[in-house]
C-alpha cells in the first residue's frame, strides 16, 4: 500500500493500524495526516509508547496522555481517581482522534488499561469511548518492556485489585481485546525511504521472514571488522557500554571540554518527561575533535537531520556555540533548538539544549527511528527478540555496516510476529482493494463527514475563521500564507508550498501584522528564534535605534555578526 492510499484511509475516521518495515514512511504518513487534519481546525491526540518516541513527534506517552502512568494494574478505585484528574479528563474527553506512535512496545495490558480510561471518562461503552484510534508502528522492531512497580507521575500508586491479570504473560497490543474490538484497518506500506541497496533489502526482508539463510550470512561476514572505522557510530545492547565508550574517546582529546547546560519551562513533572525522551543529554560535554551525532531534524533551513553525524571542529568566536563538520563537508553552526510538549496546539512545557550528542556510541534503543549512512555493531550480546533487526536496518546500505560480533538472538524475530504479519499483509491487501474500488467522489463523501462529525471545517482554516475559497472570490496572496501558519510549518516549508522565496513569505508575514491580520505573537510565535537568540536580536536593535521610525536590518547585523542571519534577524523584528 502506498503512503497516499493509506492517508484517503486515515482521513474516513476508521480505526488503523498504519504498519511497514523501518524507512517505510509511517512517521511521514501520520505527519501528512496531522498537517490535514490542522489544517481543518482539528486537533489530534497524539502520543508514544515510550518517551524518547514522544519526544520526537512533540506529544506524550500514552501513559502520561491517559493518566495511567506506569501502572500494570487497574481496578475501579483507580479508574475513577483517573477520571477525577482534571487534566486527564479534559484531554480525554475532548478528544477526537488518538495517536499512538511505536505501538510495538505496548503491552495488551496497557492498551486495555487506556480502552477503559477512554470509555470511562468519555461515558461510551465503544472502543476507545469512540475515539478514531491510530496506532502505528512495526512489530518486528522492539517488544513490550516490563517495569518494576513504582508511583507513576501523578502520584497514584498501585492496588490490589485489577481489571487485568498479573501473572499472565506479557503480549502484544494486538492480543488486546481493545485492539480486536476496535478492528482496525491495516495500512501496510510497501514504499522504502531508507535502504537504498536491494541486496540489503532483501537480506533484511529475509529476517522478517525468518528465512535468513547460507547467502545472508556470507553477506554479513564480508562486513565483519574487528575494529571500527574512524567515522561511524557504534551501536551496542547495553547502556553501560555507550556511556563507557564515549567518555573514554572524549578523554583521550587534548582540547579543553565545554559544556551546555539544558535549560527547561513549563511544570516539573512534564519537564522530566521531555528531559527522560530527549537524545541530547542534560549537561553535553564537548570538545574540537568529538564525534557527535544531531538529535533532530532541521525543518527551518534542512542543514541537518535526526541522525546525521559530524566531528566538532571548534566554537563560534561571537555566540560560543559548537561548528560541526559533517560527512558531506559543510561546517554548521549548531543553536539551541527546543523540544515542547504539546496539548491542543499549546505548548504545556519545553527543553532547550544544543541538538547534539556524542556519537562514538549510542544503544540500538536510542537509534530506533534513526537513519543511519554507516553503524559499527556488536550484537554478540543481543538479548531481545527484534534487536538485531533494528539495528541492522538503521543503516542505509549494506556497504554502510560494520560487524563485530553476532550471537544467534540477533537475527531472530518474535515467533507470534511470523504468524501475526501474514495476517496482517493479507489484511492490508483486502483493505485496499476495498478502498481502490470506490471512486473519488464517494472517498471525498467518507472524508467530509468525518470533518463535520469532528466539528472541522472542510476548507483550510484561516487565522480561526473559516473561510471557503472559490474561483469567484480571489484571496489575496498575503492571506494564503497566512492559512499555512495553523499548520505550524517553517518558513522554507511555507516557501516551498507556495513555490516563494522566503524572502517573500517574510514580507507577506510583515503585511499580515501591519493590516492587524495577525498577531506575531499568537498566531505563528512558533517561528520566534530562541529567548537566549531573541534578547541579543532586541538588545542590537535598542542600540542600532531607529531610522525614518523603522528598526532597520543591515546596523543590526553589522552589530551582531555573521553568527545571526538577516532572516533570522528579520523574524525577530516581527516580534518586536
Amino acid at each position: 500500500m502506498t503512503q497516499n492510499e493509506a492517508l484517503d484511509i486515515l482521513k474516513t475516521g476508521a480505526n488503523v493500524f498504519l504498519t511497514g518495515e523501518p524507512g517505510s514512511g509511517k512517521t511521514h504518513t501520520v505527519n501528512q495526516y496531522v498537517a490535514w487534519l490542522r489544517e481543518r481546525g482539528i486537533e489530534p491526540s497524539i502520543t508514544a509508547s515510550t518517551g524518547i518516541a514522544a519526544t520526537h513527534i512533540g506529544g506524550f506517552t500514552i501513559h502520561s496522555w491517559s493518566g495511567i502512568g506506569i501502572k500494570r494494574r487497574l481496578d475501579q478505585y483507580e479508574l475513577d481517581k483517573i477520571a477525577s484528574n482534571k487534566r486527564v479528563y479534559q484531554r480525554v474527553s475532548g478528544a477526537r482522534i488518538l495517536i499512538i506512535d511505536e505501538v510495538s512496545m505496548l503491552s495488551d495490558k496497557t492498551l486495555g488499561m487506556v480502552d477503559a480510561v477512554c470509555r470511562e471518562i468519555r461515558r461510551n461503552d465503544e472502543p476507545f469511548g469512540g475515539l478514531q484510534v491510530i496506532f502505528v508502528g512495526d512489530f518486528f522492531q522492539l517488544p513490550p518492556i516490563n517495569k518494576r512497580e513504582r508511583n507513576d507521575d501523578d502520584g497514584f500508586e498501585m492496588t490490589q485489585e485489577s481489571f487485568i491479570e498479573e501473572n499472565t504473560p506479557l503480549q502484544f497490543a494486538f492480543a488486546s481485546s481493545a485492539w480486536q474490538k476496535a478492528q482496525p484497518l491495516v495500512c501496510y506500506l510497501s514504499e522504502q525511504h531508507r535502504q537504498e541497496d536491494v541486496e540489503f533489502l532483501n537480506f533484511l526482508s529475509a529476517v522478517r521472514r525468518g528465512e535468513v539463510e547460507e547467502a545472508h550470512m556470507e553477506l554479513l561476514r564480508k562486513r565483519y571488522s574487528k575494529f571500527p572505522k574512524d567515522d561511524i557510530t557504534q551501536l551496542y545492547s547495553h547502556n553501560a557500554d555507550v556511556d563507557n565508550l564515549n567518555s573514554a574517546e572524549l578523554s583521550k582529546l587534548p582540547e579543553k571540554e565545554k559544556v551546555f547546560e539544558m535549560e527547561d519551562a513549563g511544570p516539573e513533572p512534564l519537564v522530566a518527561s521531555l528531559k527522560r525522551g530527549c537524545l541530547s543529554p542534560q549537561s553535553l560535554w564537548l570538545k574540537v575533535g568529538a564525534r557527535v551525532m544531531f538529535t533532530k531534524n532541521d525543518i527551518v533551513m534542512r542543514k541537518f537531520a535526526n541522525g546525521t553525524l559530524g566531528t566538532v571542529t571548534g566554537f563560534a568566536r561571537a555566540s560560543g556555540m559548537p561548528m560541526v563538520k559533517i560527512k558531506s563537508g559543510r561546517t554548521i553552526e549548531v543553536e539551541p533548538t527546543s523540544w515542547n510538549l504539546e496539548d491542543g496546539g499549546r505548548i504545556l512545557a519545553t527543553i532547550t539544549q544544543i541538538p547534539l550528542r556524542l556519537a562514538w556510541a549510542m544503544t540500538v534503543h536510542k537509534s530506533q527511528g534513526m537513519s543511519l549512512d554507516s553503524a559499527h555493531m556488536d550484537l554478540s550480546s543481543t538479548f531481545e527478540y527484534g534487536q538485531g533487526y533494528v539495528a541492522l536496518s538503521r543503516v542505509r546500505t549494506l556497504d554502510g555496516l560494520s560487524l563485530a560480533g553476532l550471537n544467534a538472538r540477533a537475527l531472530q524475530v518474535h515467533p507470534d510476529i511470523l504468524e501475526k504479519d501474514e495476517e496482517f499483509r493479507a489484511a492490508a491487501a483486502a483493505a485496499r482493494e476495498k478502498f481502490s474500488s470506490l471512486d473519488s467522489t464517494e472517498l471525498t463523501k467518507f472524508h467530509h463527514n468525518f470533518i463535520r462529525a469532528c466539528g472541522g471545517s472542510l476548507e483550510p482554516i484561516f487565522g480561526g475563521k473559516r473561510k471557503k475559497l472559490t474561483k469567484s472570490k480571489k484571496v489575496p496572496t498575503y492571506e494564503v500564507t497566512k492559512g499555512l501558519l495553523s499548520r505550524q510549518l517553517s518558513l522554507s516549508e511555507i516557501a516551498e508550498e507556495r513555490k516563494m522565496t522566503v524572502g517573500t513569505i517574510m514580507s507577506h508575514l510583515e503585511t499580515l501584522k501591519d493590516k492587524g491580520s495577525i498577531k506575531p505573537e499568537r498566531d505563528c510565535g512558533y517561528l520566534r528564534p530562541l529567548p537566549s537568540r531573541f534578547q541579543k536580536i532586541a538588545k542590537a536593535f535598542k542600540t542600532a535605534g531607529k531610522k525614518d521610525g523603522e528598526y532597520l536590518l543591515t546596523p543590526v547585523h553589522d552589530i551582531l555578526g555573521e553568527s545571526f542571519s538577516f532572516e533570522e534577524i528579520r523574524l525577530a523584528r516581527l516580534f518586536m
